[in-house]
C-alpha cells in the first residue's frame, strides 16, 4: 500500500552509508591522535595520492565518495494520500492519538518537537501551538488546523483532575496508570499499531512529509512561507516537495489522455442577425 520496501536480510545502502562515515571518521581521529594505524582502512578515494592535481588554493569540498561506500539513489518523500490518511485516522483508538495526529498532520512539526509542547505552548485563540525546534533549539509558533485543537480540547477533558495542568507541565500524557509524559517510543507504538490495523508501515516522519506536500503543492501558498513551517535552514530542502511524485504524474498524464479522447464541441454559430465575416474581422480572427 505504502510503496515502502521490506526491511530485507542484508544491511540498506543507507545503512551501509553510516557505518562507513563512522568508521572513516573513527580511524582518522586516532591517525591524528597517533594511536591508531598509519593508514585509514577507510580510504575516500582509490588513487596512492589523494587530491594529486588538487588547486591549492581552492578550498576542499564535502567528500562523498569513498572505495567502500555504496551508491545511494536519489529518494523523494513519500505522503500519505488523503484516501489513505482518513482510513488510518479512522483506527486511532482515543482522542489523545487524534490530537496527535491532527497536529502533525496539520504543522509539519517533527514527532519530538511535537511531545516536547508545553501547556503553556498552546493557544486555542490563535490556533498556535508553540515547539522547539530540533537543530537551533529555538521557540516558534506554529499554525494548526482548527480539528487539532478539537481534539486536544477533548483529550484535556478526558483527562481532566487525572493529570498535572500548570503552564510548564507537559500537554501529553500516558493514558495508563501510573501516568507519565508521553515519550517518542510510546508515541511510535501507538502509531504502528495503527498502521497495522490498515495492514501499512507510515512512519511517524511520513506525517511531516505529507504536511509539507500539503503545503508545497498549494498554488496559494508561497514556497518561502513553507520552509518558515518546516524549520528549513535552506530553501533547497524544501524544493524537494515540490517535486510531483510518481502517482501524480500517473493521474496527470491519465486526465490529459481523457481529455483527449472527449469529442471536440461543435463551433458556435453567430446569433441570427450577425455577419459571420464581420464577427471574424471583430475578434481577430481568420476568415473561413
Amino acid at each position: 500500500m505504502t510503496g515502502k520496501p521490506a526491511p530485507a536480510r542484508t544491511y540498506a545502502p543507507a545503512t551501509a552509508l553510516h557505518c562507513e562515515t563512522v568508521l572513516r571518521g573513527f580511524h582518522e581521529y586516532h591517525l591524528e591522535a597517533g594511536t591508531g594505524p598509519i593508514v585509514n582502512p577507510f580510504p575516500l578515494t582509490r588513487a596512492v595520492r589523494p587530491h594529486a592535481h588538487h588547486n591549492p588554493m581552492v578550498a576542499f569540498g564535502n567528500e562523498r565518495t569513498g572505495l567502500f561506500r555504496p551508491r545511494l539513489p536519489r529518494r523523494i518523500p513519500r505522503h500519505i494520500p488523503d484516501e489513505r490518511f482518513n482510513e488510518l485516522f479512522a483506527r486511532l483508538p482515543s482522542h489523545r492519538d487524534r490530537a496527535l495526529v491532527a497536529f502533525w498532520i496539520s504543522t509539519g512539526a517533527r514527532a519530538s518537537e511535537l511531545l516536547g509542547v508545553l501547556c503553556s505552548g498552546v493557544d486555542p485563540g490563535q490556533q498556535l501551538i508553540t515547539v522547539i525546534r530540533k537543530g537551533s533549539r529555538a521557540l516558534q509558533q506554529l499554525p494548526a488546523s482548527p480539528d487539532a485543537f478539537v481534539w486536544l480540547r477533548l483529550y484535556q477533558e478526558q483527562m481532566h483532575n487525572m493529570v498535572p495542568r500548570s503552564p510548564d507541565d507537559p500537554v501529553w500524557w500516558t493514558l495508563r496508570r501510573p501516568f507519565r509524559q508521553l515519550g517518542y517510543h510510546a508515541a511510535r507504538a501507538m502509531f504502528v499499531r495503527a498502521n497495522t490495523a490498515v495492514s501499512a508501515n507510515w512512519s511517524l516522519h511520513d506525517l511531516r512529509h505529507s504536511a509539507a506536500y500539503r503545503l508545497a503543492r498549494d498554488p496559494q501558498m508561497p514556497i518561502t512561507d513553507v520552509q518558515w513551517v518546516l524549520g528549513h535552514a535552506h530553501l533547497s530542502t524544501t524544493q524537494i516537495y515540490v517535486t510531483p511524485t510518481a502517482e501524480d504524474v500517473v493521474e496527470s498524464v491519465l486526465a490529459h489522455h481523457r481529455r483527449r479522447a472527449e469529442p471536440k464541441a461543435p463551433p458556435q454559430q453567430p446569433a441570427p442577425g450577425y455577419r459571420a465575416d464581420t464577427l471574424d474581422i471583430l475578434f481577430g480572427r481568420e476568415a473561413k
